[in-house]
């Protein structure tokens, strides 16, 4: 029995990892025990270079790191015995993607999808049977700046061998479509590259997910505002899920906004993942499973 508080380790110090990190220390499930990354950084834990260094003295590992790297750090940590919560996207190769979850068999897993667990997306859930029949889902974003400026330090974001906005942000979306709709095949998809080697600008698509027809359209570096924004459309009623957390209902009328409590976090994402460390399985946590479901859909744009 893992004895109370989960000795943790944070690999990757970037962005999100330090995030993690910051929000695992605030936990009082969670002792952190050190941060690992390949560049030197001052923390007020102990930083290592390698998570062999630390691997026998934690329960669970946080894995930030760039995604090429997931899967050999993941598999790592199963086979010592170890909890694992992800970032995703799960892998970008998919052969390794698969290898992770027969790996994670057995063992505490989960993906770190912002969407899992925020109000808005139980909400929908909640109400997506008064919406009658579902006609559709649209999928949009745009990025003014890619990468974004708080992730502007992340030049592998730039890149498409791992980064790119439908790995790292469009991902989420089809995590919310998969969990409300189920499995997506894909029926046409593609992306526009600038460059060889450069991350996509434009991305668009048709899914399907039991039966309703899910419109994916997204690009960067263009004039124009941020936007995230997920819509459901049905017969009775229609829900949009706008910038995160925003949610509003129509039915007919002009969108009418649904008042929710804000939210939905890195801590209490951890709060599940210690639940699933204990052998819990909270409905709001992505694992595996539903991870590798999302990385077939997101790569098949990327091929």
């Amino acid at each position: 029995m893992i004895a109370d508080p989960i000795r943790l380790a944070v690999v990757g110090l970037g962005a999100m990892g330090t995030r993690m990190l910051t929000a695992a220390q605030a936990h009082p499930g969670y002792t952190v025990v050190a941060g690992i990354d390949v560049a030197p950084r001052t923390l007020d834990v102990p930083v290592v270079t390698s998570l062999d260094d630390v691997l026998s003295d934690v329960d669970a590992v946080y894995i930030s790191t760039p995604p090429a790297s997931h899967a050999s750090l993941a598999i790592k940590a199963f086979e010592a015995g170890k909890a694992v919560f992800c970032e995703k996207p799960l892998a970008v190769d998919l052969d390794e993607a698969r290898a992770m979850v027969e790996v994670a068999r057995g063992l505490p897993n989960a993906v770190n999808f912002a969407l899992s667990d925020m109000v808005a997306t139980i909400e929908i859930e909640r109400r997506l049977p008064e919406l009658g029949a579902l006609r559709g889902v649209e999928i949009r974003l745009q990025f003014p700046r890619w990468p974004r400026a708080f992730q502007a330090d992340a030049v592998w974001l730039a890149r498409s061998e791992q980064g790119g906005f439908v790995r790292e942000v469009l991902s989420h979306f089809i995590y919310l479509t998969d969990r409300l709709l189920g499995p997506l095949s894909v029926e046409s998809v593609s992306a526009d590259h600038p460059e060889p080697g450069a991350a996509e600008v434009a991305a668009r698509g048709v899914l399907r997910g039991s039966g309703v027809p899910v419109h994916v359209s997204a690009f960067s570096g263009l004039a124009g505002p941020e936007i995230y924004e997920w819509t459901v459309w049905g017969t009775e009623r229609s829900l949009r899920l706008d910038q995160w957390a925003d949610l509003s209902i129509s039915d007919g009328g002009a969108w009418e906004p649904v008042t929710l409590e804000q939210t939905g976090s890195d801590y209490s994402r951890l709060t599940l993942f210690a639940q699933a460390v204990r052998g819990e399985h909270p409905r709001d946590l992505a694992n595996f499973e539903s991870g590798l479901r999302v990385a077939e859909v997101i790569e098949a744009f990327l091929q």
